[in-house]
C-alpha cells in the first residue's frame, strides 16, 4: 500500500524521491537531443528557474550518444525517454543517463528486458514505467471497453511484474492521462497495490492557460490526497513555464516553499485605488526574494486589516468604505478607528502590528523599503 512517507526511496542521480523526501519538479526538453548545445542551453535555463530532474527524448543513436556531453555540462539528473528499441536503452545507460523511462513490455522479449535490467543494476539507476492513457495496450482496451482507470492500473502492474520477475525493484511509476478525473482514479487504484514512488501529472494538459488549470486541479488533488513523489506539469510550448506552474502548485498546497506568498483581494466596488498596479509592483519586488514570507496587498478596510495583520508584511488601503457620511457613521468609523486608516491613506502592517500609515501614492514604496530592510538584515552574517 502506497504512502508518501513509507514509499521506497529511489535515487535519480543526486535527487532522492520517495520516503517522504521533498517532491521533485521535472520537465522535458523540447530540443533535438542530438543537438547538444541547444539541449544543454535549455537544461541550464530550466535549472535556473527550479527544475530538479530533466527528461530528454532518445529517438536514435545520435541522441543516445549526446547524453554523455550533456551530462558533463549540466547539474541536474538526466532521464532518457526511450520507446521500442532496447539498444537505445543500453546506449543511454552506457553514456551516463541517471534514469531511463521505458515500458518494459514494448522493448522486446524477456532476454532484452534482462539485458536492460542488468545494465540498470550495474549502473545503479532506476527505471520509470510510464503508462499513458493514450497508448494503452490493445488487449486491455478490449478487455476494459476503452481507456479506464482499471485498465491503466492493470497495464502498470503488468510492466512492474516484468521487472520484478527479473529481480529488479528500483522502479518509479507514472500513470498519466489528459483526463483529470481518470488520472486521479488511476492513481488512487495503483496506490492500493504498490509502494513504489509515483511520478504524477496530467499529460497533454494543453496550452499554458488551460493546461495550467487542468494541472493545478489534477496534480493538486493528488498531492492533497498524499499521492506523488515527483511531478511534471505538461504544457504545450516553452518548458520553463512548466517549472513556474509546478512550483506554484507545490507552494499553494503547502508542500514546498520557493518564494514569497502574495495575498491580494479580488477588488470590488469598495476599492478606489489601482490595486492591480500595486499588486504587480509588490510581486515584481518579491520576485527578487527567495525567503518564503507572506505579503498582503488589500484594497479596503473590510478584510484588509485582518489579512494584512495575518501576513508577515501587508498594506491595507482605505477604500470607498472609509468615505463615510454622517448617516453611515457607526460601522465605517468603527472600522476606521480599529484599522487606523483614513481617507487617502493606508496602513502598513508587520507581524500583526500597524507600523506606519502613509498616503496612497507612496504606500507601496514604503512597504518595499521596509521588506527590503528586513530581508537585508536577515541576509547579513551573524
Amino acid at each position: 500500500m502506497y504512502t508518501r512517507e513509507q514509499t521506497k526511496i529511489v535515487k535519480i542521480g543526486v535527487v532522492a524521491i520517495g520516503g517522504g523526501n521533498p517532491i521533485a519538479i521535472q520537465s522535458m526538453t523540447t530540443t533535438d537531443t542530438a543537438d547538444v548545445s541547444a539541449t544543454i542551453s535549455q537544461i541550464q535555463a530550466l535549472t535556473e528557474v527550479g527544475c530538479e530532474i530533466v527528461r530528454v527524448a532518445v529517438l536514435n543513436t545520435a541522441a543516445a550518444a549526446a547524453i554523455k556531453p550533456i551530462k558533463q555540462a549540466v547539474k541536474i539528473p538526466v532521464v532518457a525517454d526511450i520507446h521500442f528499441d532496447y539498444r537505445l536503452v543500453m546506449q543511454a545507460i552506457a553514456n551516463g543517463a541517471d534514469k531511463i523511462r521505458i515500458n518494459p513490455g514494448n522493448i522486446g522479449d524477456k532476454s532484452r528486458v534482462m539485458e536492460v535490467v542488468k545494465a540498470a543494476k550495474n549502473n545503479g539507476i532506476p527505471i520509470r514505467i510510464g503508462v499513458n492513457g493514450g497508448s494503452l495496450e490493445k488487449d486491455l482496451l478490449a478487455k476494459h471497453g476503452g481507456v479506464t482507470a482499471a485498465g491503466i492500473c492493470e497495464s502498470a502492474l503488468r510492466h512492474i511484474q516484468i521487472l520484478e520477475d527479473c529481480q529488479f525493484d528500483n522502479i518509479v511509476l507514472a500513470l498519466k492521462c489528459s483526463d483529470v478525473p481518470l488520472t486521479i482514479a488511476a492513481y488512487k487504484l495503483i496506490c492500493e497495490k504498490v509502494q513504489y514512488p509515483l511520478h504524477v501529472g496530467i499529460t497533454e494538459a494543453g496550452s499554458p492557460y488551460r493546461g495550467t488549470i487542468k494541472s493545478a486541479v489534477g496534480i493538486g488533488a493528488l498531492l492533497a490526497m498524499g499521492i506523488g513523489d515527483t511531478l511534471r506539469v505538461s504544457l504545450t510550448g516553452d518548458p520553463l513555464q512548466e517549472i513556474k506552474v509546478a512550483k506554484e502548485i507545490l507552494q499553494a498546497i503547502g508542500l514546498r516553499k520557493f518564494h514569497p506568498e502574495i495575498i491580494s483581494c479580488p477588488t470590488c466596488g469598495r476599492c478606489d485605488v489601482n490595486l492591480p498596479k500595486y499588486v504587480q509592483q509588490v510581486e515584481d519586488f518579491c520576485d527578487t526574494i527567495k525567503t518564503p514570507i507572506s505579503v498582503a496587498v488589500m484594497g479596503c478596510v473590510v478584510n484588509g486589516p485582518g489579512e494584512a495583520r495575518a501576513a508577515d508584511f501587508g498594506i491595507a488601503f482605505a477604500g470607498r468604505l472609509a468615505k463615510s457620511t454622517e448617516n453611515e457613521e457607526n460601522e465605517v468609523d468603527k472600522i476606521n478607528k480599529i484599522s487606523e486608516i483614513s481617507e487617502k491613506k493606508g496602513a502598513i502592517f508587520q507581524k500583526g502590528q500597524i507600523i506606519k500609515t502613509a498616503n496612497e501614492n507612496i504606500l507601496v514604496d514604503e512597504l518595499i523599503k521596509i521588506i527590503g530592510g528586513e530581508m537585508a538584515e536577515v541576509a547579513e552574517p551573524k
